[in-house]
């Protein structure tokens, strides 16, 4: 394996990341398509993200338990996780008549999420000592826009059949993964962290700096992924209220979600002039603003007020991702900072499968105007967790 300069390793690492992450929401892309072969399915759209969710927490947890990504090279983890994920996510195409071996394919490709994000971070450490914060908000922007592309794949292949999106990010995927192995070779300040201590890393919320941090993140989770699994849910049915306007959905869902990697990338950029804390409430107290602003707009007549307001929704949501990553990192104790950030990591993928699960509830028990207000609680408990401790 040939060494690359440092000054190329980032851009390789982001671009792959943005790669093998298409394939976080592919089957939400294509859920319309995957609905008409289980017709009695019930909560599909909801239990298909809560499984890649399921999935990349437990791999997330396994991952740390058994130190794999210390006792084997990062990068070749990387690409094991990359193709493995490519190959469960190709298997939806498979013929299965029952839906929960569709539920377990999700669910492993989330499995291997977790060897791809959470690695793709620790490769871009061992490489950046210095300017991590800046470095984590591309690789934030990365998966957002890894996220959202499914959604611009199914525009662009709207006239083939839905295995095609399927394929093209399994496609990406495999590219991204052979992309770490061939020009990202262990950095030079890659160090051997500890195994995954639960007890000991539980010790960091005793910290008032870590938990406040903590817990704005907890907030910021409860909105984001919810928001990101609902929203063609939301102009689905703008379209059905406003027969005139039939906005193109896919391309729509990708431009509201992808514009949050710019958010990430300008967040990171702005945290190092005015402080990561500042920046973080700022888009948290949007995005929660949005929330409860969200009866007058997601249901106006005018389809500009909607996709203002839903960029802004989209903005917002995401451009505080890497900045809790940042102040989790900083408070956390530092003998105990690799487990402390998987604990919380994984806490906070958790309470988006109990986000999606509430909403999808009740979606079904009250009024669908109101129904999105419910996912202000994240942001306005995570402000109040942030105003308790004064954070750099």
């Amino acid at each position: 394996m040939k060494a690359t300069k440092a000054t190329g390793i980032l851009p390789i690492i982001v671009i792959s990341q943005f790669l093998c992450t298409s394939l976080w929401f592919a089957g939400n892309a294509v859920l319309s398509d995957i609905v008409k072969n289980f017709p009695l399915a019930q909560n599909l759209l909801a239990n298909l993200t809560s499984m890649v969710q399921f999935g990349f927490i437990t791999g997330t947890l396994v991952f740390a338990f058994f130190a794999i990504s210390d006792l084997f090279s990062p990068s070749k983890v990387f690409f094991v996780c990359g193709i493995a994920a490519a190959l469960f996510n190709l298997a939806i195409c498979l013929q299965v008549a029952d839906v929960r071996l569709l539920l377990l394919f999700r669910f492993l490709t989330g499995f291997m999420l977790a060897g791809i994000y959470p690695v793709g971070m620790k490769i871009a450490s061992d490489y950046f000592k210095d300017g991590l914060g800046k470095s984590l908000g591309f690789l934030v922007g990365a998966l957002v826009l890894g996220t959202a592309f499914p959604h611009l794949l199914k525009t662009f292949t709207a006239s083939f059949p839905w295995k095609y999106v399927i394929y093209g990010t399994s496609a990406l995927s495999l590219t991204g993964a052979c992309c770490i192995f061939l020009f990202v070779p262990d950095g030079p300040f890659r160090q051997a962290g500890q195994k995954f201590n639960f007890r000991a890393c539980m010790s960091g919320f005793k910290n008032v700096g870590f938990r406040s941090a903590a817990f704005g993140y907890f907030g910021h989770m409860w909105e984001l992924y919810t928001f990101w699994a609902f929203l063609p849910a939301m102009l689905l049915h703008y379209n059905s209220v406003h027969p005139t306007a039939q906005l193109n959905i896919p391309l729509f869902s990708f431009l509201v979600i992808g514009s949050g990697g710019l958010s990430c990338m300008l967040g990171g950029l702005l945290s190092q002039k005015f402080g990561a804390k500042r920046i973080a409430m700022i888009a948290l107290a949007t995005s929660g603003l949005c929330c409860l602003l969200s009866p007058l707009f997601l249901f106006a007549d005018s389809v500009y007020a909607l996709l203002i307001f839903l960029f802004i929704w989209g903005l917002s949501g995401t451009a505080d991702s890497p900045l809790f990553s940042s102040l989790v990192a900083r408070n956390a104790p530092e003998a105990l900072r690799g487990t402390s950030l998987t604990l919380v990591n994984c806490i906070g993928f958790a309470i988006t499968i109990v986000s999606i699960q509430v909403i999808n509830m009740l979606s079904k028990e009250m009024n669908s105007h109101y129904l999105y207000m419910v996912l202000a609680i994240g942001p306005i408990l995570g402000l109040l967790a942030l105003l308790k401790k004064q954070h750099s």
